[in-house]
């Protein structure tokens, strides 16, 4: 099973796909993120934002995504421009018929270390570890976004 995990941003929206292996484990094939240049208009960040998730969901081919909800911020600014990059991502989820599983910071964590309440190097450290890599992915939307393709695969064979 090939998941897709994305941490929503309009500047940087973090990408990261797994694979299940055998014994219950998880391997990560790629992550990274995709940039837009801060000169460029909204509408023109959303269509980069959804042309190259195309292009990584075309590549990878993934049974399922799961995309980090939208949680509270006092700046109003960022929690818009959010807001415009998780529709773009939905939409272009949906329209390619990926099914969407959505979870929110405090579900993310819970699942991953074990605590709600733990922060990003905790998270980061057992990313790491699950996914055996040398050293923390790099930059942090890459890292959250392991983290939220593990919550979700997780999620998935829970409920087979």
């Amino acid at each position: 099973m090939i998941i897709l995990g994305i941490d929503p941003g309009t500047a940087t929206t973090g990408f990261g796909v797994i694979e299940s292996q055998k014994n219950n484990l998880w391997k990560a094939i790629e992550f990274g993120v995709i940039t837009t240049h801060k000169t460029a208009g909204d509408a023109e960040r959303l269509k980069i934002l959804a042309t190259d998730l195309q292009l990584i969901i075309k590549k990878f081919k993934p049974e399922a995504a799961g995309v980090e909800k939208i949680f509270f911020s006092s700046n109003q600014k960022t929690i818009i421009t959010v807001a415009q990059a998780r529709g773009a991502i939905l939409l272009t989820l949906e329209q390619l018929k990926i099914p969407i599983y959505e979870f929110t910071p405090l579900q993310v964590k819970n699942t991953v270390t074990g605590y709600g309440g733990a922060d990003k190097k905790q998270v980061q450290f057992m990313v790491k570890r699950e996914f055996g890599l040398k050293t923390v992915p790099k930059p942090d939307d890459a890292a959250d976004a392991l983290a939220i393709a593990l919550c979700c695969g997780l999620k998935l064979k829970q409920n087979k």
